[in-house]
């Protein structure tokens, strides 16, 4: 059993190791508002794993087998994508107009700017709608999981338990690395942080959305 933990534990950081959407959301979460709001945020993007986890024992890639369901999520990826684009460069737009004032200002303007719900909203809907996490569930994780379990509920549960304890502990490195540094670096690394953001993002939603284009259309 304790196996069947510790692999599901690192078949989570196998998947966080990779620097896509949500990362990069939790780092610039982090140095924008603070450990907290990016913790409550990879909170969700864990949730959303699960969720991913658990249809691959029950056939993720036969699920992606129906029109429908890769419709909802490459049209809902990339509308989410479009948004966190948009929102970023806004962002860094506003960061580079207020890049002069003292530090004191920028966490005065940010205390109170996103609630619990809305961070952890946010991070399950990153995951949900990450083509990293899809592919990687549909073409990988099933295969591995099935590989690790016996099959019975129990297993399955303590696998799915290690797999949420390695998520946690990411985001959790993440966001307080991230969080703590922004103390240090100032203004202008949460500037360049925001403009990479958004060149990523875009990145990524021109990717979804053209896959999406060539597979349904």
């Amino acid at each position: 059993m304790h196996d069947v933990y510790i692999k599901g534990f690192l078949l989570a950081l196998s998947l966080c190791l990779d620097i896509g959407v949500v990362n990069t959301a939790l780092i610039n979460t982090a140095i924008r508002a603070g450990v907290k709001p990016a913790l409550y945020m990879g909170l969700g993007s864990c949730v959303g794993d699960i969720v991913y986890a658990v249809l691959s024992l029950c056939g993720l890639a036969l699920l992606l087998a129906y029109t429908p369901v890769r419709w909802a999520l490459w049209l809902g990826g990339g509308a989410i994508l479009v948004w966190l684009t948009w929102k970023m460069a806004r962002a860094a737009w506003e960061e580079a107009r207020k890049a002069d004032l003292p530090a004191e200002y920028d966490q005065a303007a940010e205390a109170g700017a996103s609630s619990v719900k809305t961070d952890f909203l946010r991070g399950l809907g990153l995951a949900l709608g990450s083509p990293t996490s899809i592919l990687w569930f549909a073409a990988v994780g099933g295969t591995v999981i099935a590989q690790a379990t016996d099959g019975s509920l129990a297993m399955n549960s303590v696998f799915l338990g290690g797999f949420f304890c390695g998520g946690m502990v990411w985001s959790a490195f993440l966001a307080i690395l991230a969080g703590k540094g922004r103390h240090l670096i100032g203004h202008r690394l949460t500037l360049y942080c925001n403009i990479i953001s958004a060149l990523l993002f875009a990145y990524f939603a021109v990717s979804v959305i053209g896959n999406g284009y060539r597979t349904l259309l």
